[in-house]
């Protein structure tokens, strides 16, 4: 790594900065209005309970100039699904049209299920902006419910793929796309509950919009233009401020199936000047499977990665993408060719973040924190209700535990920093599905040791209450853990366990290739990874090891063990104990303490013996 120091760059607004800075609150705040009236109306689960969905304002060329505080791994998706648009459209564009896209490699969109709509606002004839809205939709058919089949080799085995298509033609609806929309769902009655929230998102703000372009008149297009280049001399101010040169990362997924080979991710970032580049090469190429990432999700990691380093403040217009720049080998499995399978992109969305961030922690010692869960398990349920024809469905998406941070331990129960969902609650399954969680909570004896120690796993139980289920899972960092910083240990792994009711029990693959059947009593335990820890696990005040046993985060043999606390008959730390047994770990090899730290894990998820037979 070769870094040469340069001097900060001074930047202000040009013009009004008064006016420019109520404009970028005001398109902020109705992006957030959107985001707002979707979360309320909205019909599934997975767009109101775990807020799996985007909202963007553009302006009258299709470029974005607000997006809402929803979730960052869309962030590249809106600039590519409107400069299709507007490419292909250009003056055709009416008032009152509405038009409706999801796909992932001839629109730019990101994968099947999420299903764009898109509404042009006019003024007096003149196009002023668009509003749109992005919902992750509960299923559009494919080879498995919920429309995330890991097992599916090319696009069209996932689902309905919906080019670029008016769902409104001068404010009349296209009935024929609706109906075509319901015919290709197992869950119809969600789908159009959830689009019709979308449209009414968009249109209820798209009258705002229109209002704020009155008030501002003329000048409402120069306002929008200043804001673009506003926010590029932002960008490049902040990167100037970083040292010159290339700085490397490397990741791992644990691969498809049981048996799936592992997947190589390796970025480079470069910085000139007041622009950066990401280069993937040296990435694994496309898999014969549903986890490709299509090259619209792999700049919106590279977006979110860069936004959260420069810290706040920088508006969220697309001219902050100007100085961006990417290298991602056609073929590869973060730009693979048309039509690779695509629906379960998000556990590489992930670890493309987590490989940007170890590159980002060289740059910026102390300002990263170490690994994390490594982005949400998505697991679907699903079957049908008694006596019936009636499909019940639900996709729960499993949530949160960040890594040591230099000087605060991980956050638990925090959405993954790409992401910014939620966990479902546990009540509302059970209301309405026949599902009983059995467990909700924390792991013992999981995440990394550090002197800040990761956060802990996160555990949910399902007990199956219907005769007949099936599910798919998608979920990883089971063989590649959370990577530590400074001599920290890595993060728990991953763990689903399928017990019977005859107590028989077996451990799943992190990524299920195909459904797994279920039957009545069965349960599905799912253990989410945990943050790995930041620093040297003997540097951890002993005092703050005995509350982490007193909150039950981990018992007495993990804390003698891993962190070298002993503790006395009355609970208290031993303090010549300690010392005697800290400066026997630290004579240890590294590999060992992390095989007591793993130990400890297994032994408390009763998973010992399971981890040995599945790997």
């Amino acid at each position: 790594m070769s870094l040469t120091a340069r001097s900060e760059i001074v930047t202000q607004p040009h013009g009004d900065p008064v006016t420019l800075e109520i404009l970028k609150n005001a398109l902020e705040s109705l992006a957030d209005e959107m985001a707002l009236i979707i979360l309320r109306s909205a019909y599934s689960p997975i767009v109101r309970d775990s807020m799996d969905y985007s909202t963007a304002i553009c302006d009258h060329k299709g470029r974005i100039i607000a997006q809402g505080l929803t979730n960052p791994i869309h962030l590249g998706s809106f600039p590519r699904i409107m400069q299709t648009l507007t490419e292909r459209f250009g003056s055709a564009i009416a008032e009152g049209d509405g038009f409706l896209v999801n796909d992932p490699y001839d629109a730019g969109g990101m994968h099947l299920p999420d299903i764009f709509f898109i509404r042009p606002v006019h003024l007096d004839g003149v196009l002023v902006g668009f509003t749109s809205a992005l919902v992750h939709h509960t299923d559009i058919g494919g080879m498995a419910p919920g429309s995330m089949a890991l097992n599916a080799e090319e696009l069209f085995q996932e689902g309905l793929r919906i080019p670029i298509v008016r769902l409104y033609e001068a404010g009349r609806e296209n009935r024929a796309v609706f109906d075509l929309l319901k015919a290709n769902s197992r869950m119809p009655e969600e789908v159009m509950g959830d689009l019709r929230a979308q449209i009414s998102a968009c249109d209820t703000v798209g009258r705002s919009l229109k209002s704020l372009a009155a008030k501002h008149g003329a000048a409402f297009p120069a306002l929008v233009e200043e804001l673009h280049d506003y926010s590029e001399r932002l960008v490049r101010q902040r990167i100037a401020t970083m040292p010159d040169g290339v700085v490397n990362g490397e990741d791992f997924i644990d691969g498809l199936g049981a048996d799936g080979e592992p997947i190589r991710f390796s970025v480079a970032i470069t910085i000139s000047g007041s622009e950066i580049g990401f280069d993937w090469s040296g990435t694994s190429d496309q898999v014969a499977g549903a986890i490709n990432c299509p090259i619209t999700t792999t700049w919106s990691l590279a977006y979110a990665a860069l936004r959260t380093v420069l810290g706040p403040g920088i508006p969220n217009c697309e001219g902050y993408m100007r100085p961006v720049k990417m290298t991602a080998p056609l073929g590869s499995i973060v730009n693979p060719r048309p039509y690779a399978a695509c629906a379960a992109r998000g556990v590489i969305a992930y670890r493309m973040l987590d490989t940007c961030f170890s590159a980002f922690g060289k740059l910026m010692p102390g300002l990263v924190p170490a690994g994390g869960e490594g982005g949400p398990t998505a697991v679907t349920f699903s079957g049908y209700h008694a006596g019936t024809h009636a499909r019940w469905l639900v996709t729960d998406g499993i949530l949160g535990s960040w890594g040591g941070r230099a000087a605060h331990d991980g956050v638990e129960g925090i959405s993954n920093p790409g992401a910014n969902l939620s966990n479902q609650p546990i009540e509302l399954m059970e209301a309405r599905l026949p599902l009983r969680i059995r467990e909700y909570g924390y792991a013992a004896n999981s995440g990394g040791a550090g002197r800040t120690r990761g956060g802990a796993a996160m555990i949910r139980s399902y007990v199956i209450e219907s005769e007949d289920a099936a599910m798919t899972l998608r979920s990883d960092r089971r063989r590649y853990l959370p990577l530590p910083i400074e001599d920290g240990m890595p993060g728990s792994p991953s763990l689903t366990i399928l017990e019977h009711p005859d107590g028989s029990r077996a451990l799943l693959a992190t990524m299920k290739m195909g459904e797994q059947p279920l039957k009545r009593g069965d349960v599905v335990v799912h253990i989410a990874a945990g943050g790995a820890g930041y620093g040297d696990p003997l540097q951890r005040p002993a005092e703050t090891v005995l509350r982490d046993i007193e909150d039950g985060h981990i018992d007495n043999a993990f804390a003698r063990d891993v962190y070298g606390v002993v503790l006395n008959s009355c609970g208290l730390v031993d303090v010549d104990a300690t010392e005697l047994q800290r400066r026997k770990l630290a004579e240890m090899d590294r590999p060992q303490r992390i095989a007591l730290q793993q130990g400890h894990f297994l032994e408390a998820m009763n998973a010992t013996e399971l981890l040995k037979v599945g790997n």
